[in-house]
């Protein structure tokens, strides 16, 4: 099949130095909009990817998002968010980026053409065939992210992407393959735009509906979340006030007395 980087091509929009201000902002926001279709159409792909996510972190497996760039920074995000949302420990969902923490801020030169550093930053945090590995990149070209899935394959550990081309060597070597395909970019290859927010809602999407599968939500409700600063407190009274028709006081004490609202709610329903 043939390989178009879509993400590469020309914007359908020239001339944006001489727009005004709001010609600017309601062009990239008309080009916003498409992105959600786009991943609509991914939804079969996603629900495969997230089966095999659930089935590995049931067992005691862990989720590892690799990439660089923009893409790398995404999964980071994402992995840094699911201990305090879900209460989990930070090494159930782990995200490397080529060029290491450093390339969290600032781009490290030439750190994704790499073939093998890939591979050795999964190595350092043990990697085993218990794991999945999804690699993440819009062009879905990113040598550091490829050589990386390859290895993992020849080890028998599964691994998906998300990409924003359609049958990019990225996808190739992908066992499941997530392809949300956004066109071209308001500002020509700037994917950190569509194809950064394409990512980032799959990325919402994995890890939120794969807790959700694995009991971390109640109702609708982040009842493991980690009560680190008073909103969070706050919000945990109030789902108990509502979930357990107590008063404030009564809330609050449950709170300070077990610091989960999970355990909370099982305490008080179980008489302690």
């Amino acid at each position: 099949m043939t390989f178009i980087k879509t993400t590469e091509q020309d914007s359908y929009y020239n001339h944006l130095e001489k727009m005004t201000i709001n010609e600017l902002l309601t062009h990239m926001n008309n080009e916003d909009k498409s992105v959600p279709l786009a991943v609509e159409k991914a939804i079969p792909q996603i629900e495969i990817i997230v089966e095999k996510i659930v089935e590995k972190l049931k067992v005691g497996g862990r989720l590892f998002y690799i990439g660089a760039g923009t893409s790398g920074r995404l999964g980071i995000l994402d992995a840094s968010e699911c201990p305090p949302t879900f209460g989990i420990s930070h090494d159930v969902v782990i995200g490397l980026i080529a060029g290491g923490d450093i390339a969290i801020r600032k781009a490290v030169e030439n750190a994704e053409d790499s073939t093998t550093q890939g591979w050795k930053d999964l190595q350092t945090c043990n990697i085993s065939h218990n794991d999945i590995v999804i690699g993440i990149a819009a062009s879905g070209t990113t040598p550091y992210v490829i050589a990386a899935l390859n290895q993992c394959n020849s080890k028998g550990i599964i691994t998906g992407c998300i990409t924003c081309n359609k049958n990019s060597p990225l996808s190739n070597v992908s066992q499941y393959p997530i392809e949300v395909v956004v066109g071209p970019e308001f500002v020509t290859g700037s994917s950190r735009m569509k194809a950064g927010t394409a990512q980032k809602l799959v990325l919402n999407m994995l890890t939120t509906s794969t807790m959700i599968k694995l009991n971390k939500i109640k109702g609708n409700k982040m009842v493991d979340m980690q009560l680190s600063n008073n909103k969070l407190v706050d919000r945990g009274i109030k789902m108990l006030i509502k979930e357990l028709s107590i008063s404030f006081e009564e809330a609050q004490s449950l709170i300070k007395k077990h610091k989960n609202v999970r355990t909370a709610i099982q305490n008080y329903t179980n008489g302690n």
